[in-house]
């Protein structure tokens, strides 16, 4: 149980201190940005202010309330599923993937709930790729992460604390 603890310590500090990173960056563009684009690279990285009352890309706009739904929703999951991850050294990458892409999606929760949109900043020029946010890269890189650890690191048998549980529910022995 001490294990437990201190992996939920730990992970609640770095959702934090990674929520707080994303807030303050969204703080910064908003507060140095507004007036016109800043060059960090020419031709290749730029940090531009844009609203977002969408999703990725933009799709979906004005969808406020189905964003606020589905991102408790998906607190909720990556929430349940970073309680039912053993605290071993093993499972540090997917605990830290499930804090990642928590504070990820608090971040642009927060924005959406406080601001009615998000802010986005970060622009690759070179590849016109949309605008984006630091809570962004933190979904982005967890989910790339999250399938290489599915795929390269991990194997089935790591995933049994999944189903003891399920065996449980439906009465089967373990």
């Amino acid at each position: 149980m001490k294990k437990k603890g201190i992996k939920y310590g730990i992970g609640a500090l770095a959702a934090a201190l990674l929520v707080a990173i994303d807030q303050y960056t969204k703080y910064l563009a908003q507060k140095h940005l507004m007036d016109g684009p800043l060059v960090l690279w020419d031709g290749v990285f730029e940090l531009h202010y844009s609203i977002n009352r969408g999703a990725a890309f933009g799709i979906l706009q004005d969808g406020r309330s189905f964003f606020i739904v589905i991102t408790c929703i998906i607190l909720a999951a990556v929430l349940y599923f970073y309680v039912k991850i053993p605290a071993g050294r093993r499972y540090f990458p997917l605990n830290a993937v499930c804090v990642t892409v928590f504070a990820g999606a608090l971040g642009n929760f927060i924005d959406r709930v406080r601001l009615h949109y998000v802010i986005d900043f970060l622009y690759i020029r070179l590849i016109n790729f949309p605008v984006f946010n630091v809570a962004d890269c933190y979904v982005t890189f967890s989910c790339v992460a999250f399938g290489i650890l599915i795929f390269f690191y991990y194997k089935e048998e790591d995933f049994t604390f999944l189903k003891r549980k399920q065996d449980k529910e439906q009465g089967q022995p373990q």
